[in-house]
């Protein structure tokens, strides 16, 4: 851990490690980088736009904890990003596998749960009339 670590702030300390692998590979896993960084600024803006222009929900402080949760899922992606590239650009080097993940997983079913939160808001705001 320390290692990987050291290497997300370092990256040339990759080099230094295994053989340089098919240049095609690395730049596979930047573009995937880069699309778990998308993903977390898309949820960071997610909860800015929350907490700027979404009206008071029925339940107390509802849009507060939808904002937070979305802006603290938006930093997480963005960690998990360097993470996983990190250790996946060394795997390639070390021509091991690809280190599993749970976090897509993990990541997916947080978006379910805060789909169906809001699926329920919508139909208790229907219910109430307003």
């Amino acid at each position: 851990m320390r290692e990987t670590i050291k290497q997300w702030w370092n990256p040339e300390r990759l080099h230094l490690v295994g053989t340089r692998p098919d240049y095609r590979f690395s730049l596979a896993n930047e573009r995937t980088f880069l699309a778990w960084l998308r993903t977390g600024l898309a949820l960071i803006a997610g909860g800015l736009a929350i907490a700027q222009f979404l009206p008071p929900l029925p339940l107390t402080h509802l849009r507060e904890a939808i904002s937070v949760a979305l802006l603290v899922l938006g930093g997480a992606v963005a960690l998990h990003a360097v993470d996983r590239w990190v250790r996946t650009e060394r795997a390639i080097r070390l021509g091991t596998e690809l280190p599993p993940s749970r976090f897509p997983a993990l990541l997916a079913l947080a978006v379910a749960i805060g789909a169906l939160l809001l699926v329920a808001t919508v139909l208790l705001k229907v219910i109430r009339g307003e």
